[in-house]
């Protein structure tokens, strides 16, 4: 996929690693940021649980549809008992492997979070919630007969099997920054795959996981904003290495690529959204274009990012054009055949 097309472009502007700088600068060590953060965690941790409402994964499925498969004398799965589009049947598959990999998420976040205190309450309270939602969309898929379960289940294997490892290491503040973008963006594409479902119960359930994951991504960047006014350089450079090189959580699965292009043409999830619903939100509530309170190489750092965001922008335009191309050149064909 080129550049222009992929949802989480490839880092553009001048090559730099802001880590150069930060390392020169760098007063504190991850754990220092872990000790000086903790109240603030707890905090979090505290309104976050206040927050959350509870929820039971059994109330999203249509049980009364489920029927059995051939093993147990059924019938077998066929792409016509989903009414559901071929790309949002790709979107919910996806969804659900990113979903599925939970235990490797589980081990990068207490490793990086070390698993104490208020961190290591944050990360098994995570960890629950976030089990919610592959167990209610595998079954809602499963008892709707909206995608191969057998597929699926060979795809479970394959991504599971290769794990998930985070591009910055068990680097603390790369790793909140990671996180709170992920979450982000994680809502955004199941809320749009929800919408773009037409079918109410999809909708439904897909929004109340989305609930779960804008509320991890507050505690994310909230704790973040913490670590900003504590070592501001240092955020910064993790921040920028962050955006620069995202890739979202699911992008070992098979045939990633290819989906998520299929995904960004119907507008579950591309350039525009992950510049203008994810980046620029994040980075405006940590006041990243307005702080005075920067050295000159985190000065620096701003200005590349700032240079990022541009290119990303023209990206994002680039992309809408092509997309509104392909799609009036569909519109005139269906029309002429008509």
């Amino acid at each position: 996929m080129t550049a222009t097309l992929d949802p989480t472009p490839a880092p553009v502007g001048r090559p730099r690693d802001s880590r150069i700088d930060a390392e020169a600068a760098a007063a504190f060590t991850d754990v220092d940021i872990l000790r000086e953060l903790e109240p603030l965690v707890a905090r979090e941790v505290d309104r976050h649980i206040a927050k959350h409402k509870d929820w039971h994964p059994h109330d999203y499925v249509p049980w009364a549809q489920g029927r059995n498969f051939p093993m147990l004398g059924g019938e077998a799965w066929e792409v016509g008992q989903s009414q559901l589009t071929e790309e949002i049947r790709t979107a919910l598959v996806v969804n659900l492997l990113t979903e599925d990999n939970l235990p490797s998420y589980h081990h990068e976040i207490a490793t990086i979070f070390r698993g104490q205190g208020a961190w290591g309450e944050w990360v098994h309270r995570w960890t629950a919630e976030e089990g919610r939602h592959s167990v209610a969309m595998r079954d809602y898929l499963i008892v709707t007969r909206a995608v191969d379960p057998e597929a699926l289940e060979r795809a479970r294997m394959v991504h599971m099997s290769t794990g998930f490892a985070s591009d910055h290491g068990d680097q603390l503040l790369h790793g909140l920054a990671y996180v709170s973008f992920q979450e982000l963006a994680t809502r955004v594409a199941h809320r749009n795959t929800g919408h773009l479902s037409n079918e109410p119960l999809c909708d439904q359930l897909m929004q109340r996981i989305a609930l779960d994951e804008n509320l991890h991504m507050l505690f994310y960047r909230n704790v973040l904003a913490g670590a900003m006014d504590l070592a501001p350089d240092q955020t910064l450079a993790a921040v920028y290495d962050v955006v620069t090189k995202f890739q979202m959580p699911g992008h070992s699965i098979d045939g990633f690529a290819r989906k998520s292009l299929q995904m960004a043409l119907v507008g579950v999830y591309d350039a525009r959204q992950h510049l203008d619903d994810v980046l620029m939100p994040i980075l405006r509530q940590w006041k990243v274009f307005e702080r005075t309170d920067f050295s000159p190489a985190g000065e620096a750092t701003r200005e590349n990012l700032a240079e990022f965001l541009a290119e990303l922008e023209a990206q994002a335009a680039k992309f809408e054009q092509m997309r509104d191309a392909r799609n009036e050149r569909r519109a005139r064909k269906a029309e002429a055949s008509n």
